[in-house]
């Protein structure tokens, strides 16, 4: 099973560490990956979240964090109810540390091949639109893709 879509890809740098993590058996999300990974500090974390910001942020993002569950799964609705429930205690963080006024929240579930992740590990994008940059830039979150080749799930 591919632990990354590294047909997803949006820089260089990132194919690179997706190739490089894939090669050593590492889910960059999992718990232990997530702490000693220098680009993915966590800010924050609950009994079953952790909130780090985007090692690669999304253009037009003045804020991009992602939230990310301790419990390896694809899918969001795989996880437990207490897990779930917990996701809103992470949000609430979010919005009150970082005084959001507005934010828009994507979440890809299932076959990374097919969603437009980077990643099989499922994490929630909170995004921050930056109102001031001229010219206007909309952030934008790919939620599909046709896969040139289909990671194993």
């Amino acid at each position: 099973m591919s632990l990354y879509c590294t047909d997803n890809y949006r820089t260089a740098e990132q194919l690179a560490e997706m190739e490089r993590l894939e090669a050593a058996g590492i889910c960059l999300f999992c718990p232990d990956s997530l702490r000693e990974h220098a680009k993915q500090r966590v800010i924050f974390s609950t009994e079953h979240w952790s909130v780090t910001p985007n090692a690669y942020p999304y253009a037009g993002t003045s804020l991009h964090l992602l939230v990310v569950p301790r419990r390896h799964v694809t899918d969001m609705l795989d996880l437990d109810e207490a897990s779930l429930g917990d996701f809103w205690t992470a949000l609430r963080w979010i919005r009150d540390e970082f005084g959001l006024g507005h934010y828009g929240l994507g979440v890809r579930n299932g076959n990374c091949s097919f969603t437009g992740a980077t990643i099989a590990h499922v994490h929630a994008h909170v995004l921050v639109g930056d109102p001031d940059s001229e010219p206007e830039v909309p952030v934008r979150m790919k939620f599909s893709s046709r896969p040139r080749h289909v990671a194993q799930s």
